[in-house]
């Protein structure tokens, strides 16, 4: 008779940052949902309002935020019966780790952390007379609490861009000079990176990204949406000209929401033979419109319940307190924090 495998524990953080966009959702929510729905898995989100405190000093951006980030992943169909979503705040022992974890992370790890290091060089590069000119504590140490929030619920697999691979492997440095002090507690987690997450590239060609301007939101009306389409930026050939699909921003998004070989297949023979600019955009903006008209729905339901989505967000830090609080009481312990008798 064998045992059951116990299916490995995922976790994932979400900033509550500006309004999402098509890049969001294909290159991290669409995927991060999928992973809830397989069996194999254990997944926790969880809405990173701590972190959105070290670059935002406004309340009702940060309140709204967390509304608006938590709306957005359930329209898009996360099932929070088999999902543990929490926010961040919600878990008071995610700070108490924090500081345990300081107390066994070397500065000179913080010294190497990339947002630290791009703020001293951006300073450096204005002539400031400071270096660390802006740099806040949360700035600096974040790294650690991004360790807590993993390391609080010991998963096997992180999934993250390539270009936040070192948060993981700060996090197993920190996790393994606790373990070495005071015994085995943490697992050290892995990042997962995906190779094949697409990346959408924005209205301008470039990646899709709030920095640059070229977003197409996710949820903004069904005219604003025609309206964002039809300004994605193409060349100058004329209808009737044959016109390159792969280096086009409109056929990447297009495969980002058309899964149906046929129908792709249909789409490059358009290009191939020479279909007008105009036509090609508003064929988007259809497939679009479909793809969202329903989440869109259901978002601007959410949205304006906030008691509602207060309810889910209670229930999930419950569930996931069932964890972290008997987890940080056997750190306590560890570490030398217990009773005298």
């Amino acid at each position: 008779m064998s045992s059951k495998k116990q299916p490995a524990r995922v976790l994932t953080g979400i900033k509550p940052t500006g309004v999402p966009h098509l890049g969001n959702y294909i290159g991290a929510i669409r995927p991060a949902i999928g992973e809830s729905l397989r069996d194999d898995r254990e997944t926790f989100y969880f809405l990173a309002d701590y972190h959105a405190l070290v670059s935002c000093r406004d309340p009702e951006k940060i309140q709204d935020w967390t509304h608006t980030i938590a709306a957005t992943w359930l329209a898009l169909g996360l099932d929070v019966e088999r999902a543990v979503f929490y926010r961040q705040s919600d878990i008071p022992e995610i700070p108490a780790l924090t500081w345990l974890l300081s107390c066994v992370t070397a500065k000179g790890l913080m010294n190497r952390a990339h947002a630290y290091k791009a703020a001293v060089q951006d300073n450096l590069q204005a002539g400031a007379d400071e270096p660390d000119r802006g740099v806040n504590m949360g700035l600096y140490t974040y790294p650690i609490l991004m360790a807590a929030d993993i390391l609080m619920f010991n998963p096997h697999a992180v999934p993250v861009g390539k270009d936040q691979v070192q948060h993981i492997e700060m996090a197993r440095d920190i996790a393994g000079c606790f373990n070495h002090a005071f015994g085995k507690h943490f697992v050290l987690p892995e990042a997962l990176v995906d190779e094949n997450t697409a990346v959408l590239r924005g209205l301008d060609g470039r990646k899709m990204s709030k920095s640059y301007g070229n977003t197409i939101p996710l949820f903004c009306s069904e005219k604003k949406l025609r309206q964002h389409v039809m300004k994605i930026v193409t060349n100058s050939l004329e209808p009737g000209e044959p016109k390159d699909p792969d280096s086009c921003t409109l056929f990447q998004i297009f495969l980002a929401f058309v899964e149906d070989e046929a129908e792709r297949a249909a789409k490059r023979q358009q290009y191939e033979q020479g279909a007008a600019w105009g036509l090609l955009k508003q064929e988007l903006f259809e497939i679009l419109n479909a793809s969202l008209s329903a989440p869109r729905a259901e978002y601007e339901r959410l949205m304006a319940d906030p008691g509602f989505m207060e309810s889910v967000l209670r229930k999930g830090a419950e569930r996931a307190r069932e964890h972290a609080t008997p987890f940080l009481e056997q750190l306590h312990q560890a570490v030398g924090l217990r009773a005298l008798v």
